[in-house]
């Protein structure tokens, strides 16, 4: 177990280390940085002070160094700059040139608002955490029993009607369904369900003394992102069942006169849940990090507005900063997912 984890973890060092040098060269190198970092409206002295601020004026290499510098753990920089005071960290050694600091990754500031990145991800995180987990409950809850009752009705029309929806489901994309869901439940239908096409989680007092909590704002966001991930476990769970049942001890606890009840929770669903735990965490992270247009269609305050509306106004920082959160998001969910399907299978732990 420990081996596995040191050579996860090893390579998913170095999969960060490559997602970020390929964003490095990818928005730092472009051919007329000034043009995406300002604007073509811009006038020179502004476009050149924001190039020297952002060291765009050095080699390639030192902006790389600077780059890897800001988001590595132990970093260097000159006693007399504003980074020192900027980063969330403690120096271990101040001299007159330069500071060695312990910190945090520091993902730095938005061009336009100014505001640390780190602290524009910590607001919109919760939100895209809420419609993420909302949505994989949703998926849960519906899906597992349908996959179910499709495999104890193998062949029949119930089974051919769920296989066919869930088919359905996987080729429908999240940005389409979440469009239908909001003008048919929110606009043509909005005097039955009472739901509003756009919302977020928290919304201003009608009386203006703060904000209060919105949870219908979160049903059409979250079926429009459970949809996929629904049918997945719905054909998942029904083939794995299928298999199952088919296995002598099943056949043996049918012949003791246990009732059918028992047999399908006690004795098959147990042992068709572990390729369902792969598959909940792998949705879950990508629901995480792939919610992108279906807040934006929603109006919804995570991750996946913050970032579009950055990639709107070329505020890279931003870009950058939520690209390199959701990667390493996705990989410590999928570290989660892999330490607990080693828990639920014994086996696993003497391989």
């Amino acid at each position: 177990m420990r081996r596995y984890l040191a050579r996860k973890f090893g390579f998913l060092a170095a999969v960060l280390l490559g997602l970020v040098l390929f964003i490095f060269f990818l928005f730092m190198t472009l051919p007329g940085p000034e043009q995406i970092l300002t604007g073509q409206r811009s006038d020179k002295a502004t476009t050149n002070a924001i190039i020297s601020d952002l060291g765009l004026d050095q080699p390639w290499w030192k902006q790389l160094a600077f780059y890897l510098n800001d988001l590595s753990p132990l970093s260097v920089y000159q006693s007399d700059s504003k980074k020192v005071k900027e980063v969330s960290g403690a120096a271990f050694y101040t001299g007159k040139s330069y500071t060695a600091m312990v910190k945090w990754p520091w993902l730095r500031s938005s061009f336009h608002t100014r505001r640390p990145v780190t602290a524009m991800i910590a607001e919109a995180f919760p939100g895209t955490l809420v419609l993420a987990f909302a949505a994989i409950l949703l998926a849960i809850a519906i899906g597992v029993p349908l996959g179910v009752l499709a495999a104890v009705k193998q062949g029949r029309p119930v089974d051919n009607l769920i296989v066919s929806l869930s088919a359905l489901g996987i080729s429908v994309p999240s940005f389409f369904s979440a469009m239908l869901f909001a003008w048919l439940f929110g606009f043509v239908w909005k005097q039955y369900t009472g739901l509003s096409m756009t919302g977020s989680l928290w919304e201003i007092d009608p009386l203006g003394e703060g904000q209060t909590l919105a949870l219908w704002n979160l049903i059409l966001p979250a079926l429009a992102l459970g949809v996929r991930p629904l049918a997945v476990f719905v054909q998942l769970t029904r083939n794995t069942m299928v298999d199952v049942l088919k296995m002598d001890y099943i056949r043996t606890a049918r012949s003791k006169g246990l009732s059918h009840s028992k047999v399908i929770w006690r004795h098959a669903f147990p042992n068709a849940v572990n390729p369902l735990v792969t598959s909940v965490g792998g949705w879950f992270s990508s629901l995480l990090a792939g919610s992108f247009f279906t807040e934006y269609i929603f109006n919804w305050k995570g991750l996946g507005k913050l970032a579009i509306e950055a990639l709107q106004q070329s505020d890279l920082p931003v870009i950058m900063g939520t690209v390199l959160f959701t990667a390493c998001l996705f990989f410590c969910i999928n570290i989660l997912t892999d330490i607990l399907y080693f828990w639920l299978d014994p086996r696993l732990r003497y391989e």
